[in-house]
């Protein structure tokens, strides 16, 4: 067991796999108690209760994080937060014309509007405390726009100005805001993309060679960012995002 986020709080949202489940099993290594914010019900709980079961602190809260009532009641079981991960989240892709009407909303509530309604949750805690660091899982898409995409990147984009314009809001007031762009990472949700394709063996290879690295990201390498970022250890990093991405992004490419 670490202790680099000993003596802190912290919220993970959607904690009940991939990335989130990484981050809060990572933070609870380093001595931090973990509150699992997860919509279902089965998943959260069993990470919870792995966590404990390592000689960790964490609890399982019941959320979904498009429903301010549930946010707030979320908040209230969680006490004083030193940190808050907005990772909930979901692809949600469409090329626009052909786009159903409640996908919009759907996106724009679950990718950018929890993300504000959990720090609008959490930030007066942080702020009455004079400290408080959050970090919001954004995406590769917040930067590069790839088609049939839509409109996932919207909300994407738009999540990064919200970390900006919070960092810079309430820096002088001990709160740092931040934010992770993760590219491919192997996850759940990866995992049932290349489910869809005939062979998904194919197309996992097609994912990992067009990296640099010749292979995608785990989740543990977005944690260790997050821990980073959470952590007393960052204390004059403010208002930016890093791309996770194994350099992907600056790949030339035609």
């Amino acid at each position: 067991m670490g202790d680099r986020l000993k003596g802190k709080r912290a919220i993970v949202t959607g904690a009940g796999q991939g990335i989130g489940e990484a981050i809060a099993r990572l933070f609870a290594i380093h001595g931090a108690d973990v509150v699992i914010a997860e919509r279902n019900a089965t998943t959260g709980a069993a990470v919870a209760n792995a966590i404990v079961a390592a000689g960790g602190r964490a609890k399982f809260v019941e959320t979904d994080v498009t429903i301010a009532a549930q946010v707030e009641r979320l908040a209230a079981a969680a006490g004083a937060v030193d940190i808050l991960v907005n990772n909930a989240g979901a692809n949600v892709f469409y090329e626009p014309l052909e786009m159903p009407v409640e996908a919009w909303k759907r996106c724009m509530d679950l990718d950018l509007e929890a993300a504000w309604t959990c720090a609008r949750a959490i930030l007066p805690g942080m702020l009455g405390r004079g400290a408080g660091s959050i970090v919001n899982i954004a995406s590769a898409h917040s930067f590069q726009i790839i088609p049939h995409c839509f409109p996932y990147p919207v909300a994407k984009h738009a999540l990064v100005g919200l970390t900006r314009a919070l960092a810079i809001e309430y820096a002088a007031r001990g709160v740092r805001v931040n934010a992770i762009a993760p590219g491919y990472i192997d996850t759940p949700i990866a995992e049932a993309y290349w489910a869809t394709f005939a062979d998904p063996a194919a197309e996992r290879a097609r994912a990992e060679n067009i990296h640099p690295p010749k292979r995608i990201g785990r989740p543990e390498e977005v944690a260790h960012t997050a821990l980073f970022l959470a952590s007393d250890e960052a204390p004059f990093i403010n208002a930016e995002t890093i791309v996770i991405d194994g350099g992907r992004s600056a790949l030339y490419h035609d």
